[in-house]
């Protein structure tokens, strides 16, 4: 039987009860999980998420079990980084203001777990292991200062002489780092900066002395908009280092990972020809940045990495999982064409650039709803925008919404998002932490709901029933592997976490028609800026389109998908250019029916 996933993972992601002191000390609850590390480990798949408690365990990437990890182990600091060296998995985690320890282990789910007591303090950390087997670390977390490496001792894991500055943030030259949604803001002048510093201290009545001087650049960076540069992650590939990094800012749907190339692992580094080397601005669940990548058990590489939300919280954030790879020039790419829609898992050697089996069938047709509350409209849910959704009336299991495809279609999957909105309860444990206040939900809650389909609307048919099931799976992906003829898909019998009432930001159904492909889409693509293209479409009746630059015309590696009108009335805005450096762009058209690619043309100032 073929396995399929659709992004983000579909597994439980726990509630955070944060006291974020930049709210002013507010309870913002959320789901989180983010900056994973993946890992090949015995044969099995290993996620280790920020924020999770757990590890996610898979034998097929497909499908993935949460387990808890020992308390002893730093679970409520962030950006756990995982490797496998010999016999023994490495885990640690970030702590800015005091030494962070490591610890090992032969067994993942049963320990024990050896504590290797640490000497120095680190944010975003990432273990190396060279062929030599010499050990490299690299880490840091800041806008406004680099990303670290140096060599470790293998015995003490302490660092063997001095840290090397290797990333810096360039923002005026890379267009993909500037924070932003789509890329938008270029970074303060040094005068707005030291202006806003010192008003920050006015307005606190306090003097610059009173901040300890490693916190200083932090509040500094406060007013820079200057990007985070940050997740560091080594992989080396026929003799080069590629250091790959996470830049913009995780609120943002350009949150994405760069890629520096060097012949040592200590640099000198210089940025890939084609970063970014994960990005993934448009679709309903955006962003792609701060991640791993790993070579599975046949040889395929994926790339993993933190998608965005960001509606209850800044951090309120999800892990997606998309194919990779190395081209015949050594660059290092990943895959984000549609990258929020179903794809095969295959056991043997995955092509990369292969296209979806499925089209998106939900998008720009009909929604009802037994009710809804005003603003969130039961067409919320199928608008392809994971920040917006559908909230019915009242939390009574009678409640519906329903999916009229307008036409009878071949469905083959269908994903279930639900989000949160205005959660109120008290906080069920002990706030603590070490970096942020808040407190993880420990227990296991449950995600209840039945779907049905329909050919007429009046006979249905269960399509998936969990309305007695003991999961908590908020992005559940059915799957309908043969396929069924539908029109109309129905959910009811809705049960969610904390008795809230449910919201759906996404009801997505995703097959074939039997229809006509679109028409070759024509457009029109101009460069406005160093770091700026426009690309407007012409009217074609395309559901949507997907946006693709590159190097050259067989190096499109980049790409951004756009529905309905998107580019057709306004110009799409990509933000992601490099300084200096040429580009061909395509625009390909799709439908119920299929994908129809475009023709290449060389982007013109």
């Amino acid at each position: 039987m073929k396995k399929y996933t659709c992004n983000p993972v579909n597994i439980n992601y726990r509630y955070q009860f944060n006291m974020d002191q930049r709210n002013g000390g507010k309870l913002q609850i959320c789901r989180e999980a983010a900056d994973p590390s993946m890992i090949l480990f015995k044969g099995r798949y290993y996620i280790f998420a920020s924020m999770t408690l757990g590890v996610w365990v898979s034998d097929d990437l497909a499908h993935w079990e949460n387990h808890k990890l020992p308390q002893e182990l730093p679970l409520y600091d962030y950006a756990p980084d995982v490797r496998v060296l010999g016999d023994y998995v490495y885990f640690c985690a970030s702590k800015r203001d005091e030494n962070c320890d490591r610890y090992r282990t032969k067994d993942i789910l049963n320990g024990p777990y050896e504590k290797i007591e640490g000497n120095f303090p680190y944010w975003d950390p990432n273990l190396f292991i060279d062929d030599d087997n010499r050990i490299y670390f690299y880490w840091g977390c800041s806008n406004m200062t680099p990303i670290y490496g140096c060599e470790l001792d293998p015995v003490t894991m302490n660092p063997k002489g001095e840290k090397v500055e290797l990333i810096l943030g360039h923002p005026a030259e890379y267009g993909f780092e500037r924070i932003g949604e789509d890329n938008s803001l270029l970074p303060a002048s040094e005068e707005e900066i030291e202006n806003a510093y010192q008003n920050f201290f006015k307005s606190k009545g306090q003097s610059e002395d009173s901040v300890p001087e490693q916190l200083r650049p932090l509040i500094r960076g406060m007013f820079s908009r200057k990007p985070y540069i940050e997740g560091a992650w080594m992989d080396k590939h026929n003799g080069k280092y590629y250091l790959q990094y996470a830049f913009a800012g995780t609120q943002y749907n350009t949150y994405g990972d760069g890629v520096y190339v060097s012949d040592n692992p200590l640099g000198p580094f210089f940025l890939a020809d084609n970063a970014p080397y994960s990005y993934n601005p448009g679709g309903f669940l955006p962003g792609a940045g701060h991640g791993s990548t790993m070579t599975d058990k046949s040889g395929n590489v994926w790339h993993t990495a933190t998608m965005r939300i960001s509606v209850n919280h800044d951090f309120e954030r999800r892990v997606g999982i998309w194919p990779a790879g190395f081209d015949e020039d050594g660059e290092l790419v990943c895959n984000q064409r549609y990258g929020d829609w179903p794809y095969e898992i295959c056991e043997g050697k995955q092509d990369i650039w292969k296209a979806p089996e499925w089209m998106l069938l939900s998008s720009g047709k009909n929604a009802s709803a037994s009710s809804f509350a005003v603003g969130f409209e039961p067409q919320k849910a199928i608008e392809e925008n994971v920040q917006t959704f559908w909230r019915p009336s009242t939390a009574n299991k009678e409640e519906w919404l329903t999916v009229d495809l307008m036409d009878v279609y071949d469905v083959h999957g269908i994903q279930i998002n639900f989000g949160d909105y205005d959660i109120n309860i008290e906080c069920p444990g002990k706030i603590r932490g070490t970096t942020q206040a808040r407190y993880i939900e420990e227990r296991d809650l449950v995600t209840r709901w039945k779907l049905e389909g329909s050919q007429d609307g009046i006979q249905w048919e269960v399509l998936s029933d969990k309305t007695n099931v003991n999961t908590d799976l908020s992005h559940d992906f059915v799957l309908i592997d043969s396929g069924k003829q539908l029109r109309y898909i129905r959910l009811s019998n809705m049960e969610v976490p904390y008795g809230q009432v449910p919201v759906v930001s996404g009801l997505r159904v995703f097959g074939l028609g039997a229809g006509s492909l679109p028409d070759k889409p024509a457009f029109k693509a101009k460069r406005t800026s160093d770091l700026d293209m426009e690309v407007q479409i012409a009217e074609d009746g395309a559901t949507g389109h997907l946006i693709l630059w590159g190097s050259s015309q067989d190096k499109l590696y980049h790409s951004c998908i756009v529905y309905g009108n998107e580019a057709v009335l306004d110009s799409k805005r990509i933000g992601a250019l490099v300084k200096g450096r040429n580009y061909c762009v395509r625009v390909d058209a799709f439908n119920e029916n299929g994908i129809t690619e475009g023709t290449t043309a060389n982007l013109k100032s």
